[in-house]
Formats: C-alpha cells, sequence, structure tokens
C-alpha cells in the first residue's frame, strides 16, 4: 500500500479528537455576539454598539516566548494558555478597549489531543478572566519543523472602545503620579535571561526545590501572567486614566516612554513597591546588574497608570477594594520622553 498523510507524521484523526476535547471548554467562552461554531473557515462577531457613539476596534498579537520551554520541561500544558491570553488583552487594555474576541495558533510537533485540550482550557480560562470569546483558531501538527514534544503558541486579540474614551497618554502632563498594579512575578518576558541564569548558571532545575520560593522553581516560573483588563475597565468607570503602559520585554525603562508626551518623563523610585523573590534569586545567581534587571523584567510592576494627582487617592482605594495590589511609584515632569530611574538603596 502506498504512503498516508499519517506516515509522514500528521494524523488526521488525532486533530478530529483534539477538537473534540476542547469543544466544551471554547463554547464556555462564548457570549450573544459569537454567531459561528467550532469548525467553521472564518469566525463571526456581531459587537453590540447600541453603548457606543463612535466605535473603534483596538487589536493586539502577541505570543509567549521561551516561557514554553519551562512548560516542556515540566510537561504541564495547562497555564500557558492564560499568558497567550494575557499578552495580548493586557496590550490593548491600556488604550481602553474592551476585549471582544480572541484567536489562538498552536503549531506542534506531534498532535496529543490530551496536551491539545491542556493548553486550550488554560487559552479558555484567560478568556473568561478578560472577558472575551474564544472564536477560532487553529491547530497545525507540524512533524520534523519543531523539536520533539515542542510547540508554538501565538494569539490575537480585538477589542472596543468609544473614541472618547480612548486612553492615548497625549494628556500626560508635568505633575501626574504613576501607580503601578503589582505582577505576580515573570510575567511571560525575560525568560531567555532568567534560563540562562537559572538553568546553566546556577545549575538548578524545574524540580528544584528553593526555600526562599517556599516551593519547586518550575512552578514559580511558571505563574501565569496577570490579566489587567479588570481592574482597568473599572477604574475607567470613575477616573481619568491619562495613560496606561503594559509592562513587558523592556520593563519600565523601555515601556513607560512609549506613552509619555513631547517634553515629559516619568521618574520612578524603585524603593516604592516590593520585588517578588524571584527577581532577586535572578540578579544574585547571574550577578547582573540592577539597571540591566529593570530593563529586562517587570520587576513587580505589571501595568503603569498614570493620573492625575487628585485622583490618586481614589484610584489606590478602589484598587484596594477589587483586591489589587497598587504602589505609587513615581511622578511626571519635564522632560525628553524618558524614564529616570531611582536604583538607590
Amino acid at each position: 500500500m502506498g504512503l498516508s498523510y499519517k506516515d509522514a507524521g500528521v494524523d488526521i484523526e488525532a486533530g478530529e479528537a483534539a477538537v473534540d476535547r476542547i469543544n466544551e471548554d471554547v463554547k464556555s467562552t462564548f457570549g450573544p455576539g459569537v454567531l459561528t461554531d467550532l469548525g467553521s473557515f472564518g469566525a463571526l462577531f456581531a459587537p453590540n454598539l447600541a453603548d457606543y457613539e463612535e466605535p473603534i476596534l483596538v487589536a493586539g498579537t502577541d505570543g509567549v516566548g521561551t516561557k514554553l520551554k519551562v512548560a516542556f520541561m515540566m510537561d504541564k500544558h495547562d497555564t500557558i494558555g492564560i499568558d497567550l491570553v494575557a499578552m495580548s488583552v493586557n496590550d490593548i487594555v491600556v488604550q481602553g478597549a474592551r476585549p471582544l474576541f480572541f484567536l489562538d495558533y498552536l503549531a506542534i510537533d506531534d498532535l496529543i489531543p490530551q496536551k491539545a485540550e491542556e493548553i486550550v482550557r488554560g487559552i479558555s480560562q484567560g478568556c473568561k478572566e478578560a472577558g472575551a470569546a474564544l472564536i477560532g483558531g487553529e491547530m497545525a501538527e507540524m512533524p520534523g519543523f519543531y523539536n520533539q514534544d515542542e510547540y508554538d503558541l501565538a494569539g490575537f486579540a480585538v477589542g472596543i472602545v468609544d473614541k472618547a474614551d480612548l486612553i492615548t497618554g497625549d494628556d500626560i502632563s508635568p505633575g501626574d503620579k504613576v501607580i503601578g498594579l503589582a505582577s505576580n512575578g515573570i510575567h511571560s518576558n525575560g525568560y531567555s535571561l532568567a534560563r540562562k541564569v537559572l538553568f546553566d548558571v546556577a545549575g538548578y532545575d524545574v524540580e528544584s526545590e528553593l526555600e526562599e520560593l517556599d516551593g519547586i522553581l518550575g512552578n514559580e516560573l511558571l505563574k501565569s501572567t496577570k490579566i489587567y483588563v479588570k481592574p482597568i475597565l473599572e477604574l475607567m468607570k470613575d477616573f481619568t486614566l491619562k495613560g496606561i503602559a503594559h509592562i513587558t520585554g523592556g520593563g519600565l525603562i523601555e515601556n513607560l516612554p512609549r506613552i509619555l508626551p513631547n517634553k515629559t518623563e516619568a521618574v520612578i523610585d524603585s524603593q516604592a513597591w516590593p520585588t517578588p523573590v524571584i527577581f532577586d534569586l535572578i540578579q544574585n545567581e547571574g550577578e547582573i546588574p540592577l539597571k540591566e534587571m529593570y530593563r529586562t523584567f517587570n520587576m513587580g510592576i505589571g501595568m503603569a497608570v498614570v493620573v492625575d494627582e487628585s485622583d490618586v487617592e481614589g484610584i489606590l482605594d478602589k484598587l484596594k477594594a477589587i483586591g489589587e495590589e497598587a504602589y505609587i511609584i513615581g511622578e511626571i515632569k519635564k522632560g525628553d520622553q524618558s524614564v529616570t530611574l531611582n536604583l538607590d538603596t
């Protein structure tokens, strides 16, 4: 008999089984705007525009980076999908957009239905946390392209905001304050450096039990990226948020300038918030200069919000009421669209 697609490494039946396994998780994210079921060539979404005078769609795409390597090492795949959603929805909410829907792309060496189910379950969980519908995606089995038991992920989010509510940073001015919303660890950036230090230099592995982490290293590294959609949308109901920066690769030093107008700078006091222990571990084991840490990692701040000084107390009270840790981490002064970071200890 001649060769089949399965002989070449692509198992169509496994793909069908994987779709069957994810069906319930995906449908759990659906709302009234979703018009298509799984399996359609294009996903349809009908947004309710009744509350918008001049609606604008905001789109974002991202991946998870080399954090995936830790998931492979742990053979744990049920949380990495939350990271995938977080990286895109956090990017669009900084402009005031409410996420509408999300699509994912999973490319894998060998499509194992149970593994695919774990990955998509995490994506579904992230979508529900962000209030987005998981309306479509792609699972591509690509034998010989990826290393055995490895895969890659990409995500795509679309949200909506009224033009009058768009957050651009244009109104930021000297005297405004910067409020930082706490991260819960590394999130999804800086893992190439983190892995180099922790595994290659320090000689740890994912099962290493470290007293300072109160558990094994792999679990700390796989903590899911926080999704900030709900707290930001809650703040928007009562306060004017002049600018918001998602603190990803490049840290505060590279991300805050992206929202600053001409002739302003953000002066940040690094002593204003507690730094998660994982960053101290990486810095000490790698003998990494402090400035390099702050331009690589979030260092404990996942989202930075610029507001008028008169709103600071009310914003901090509201964030505390909804369970978010937040700190006044700096202020806006005259400058050159940069960040001055006070690293004095």
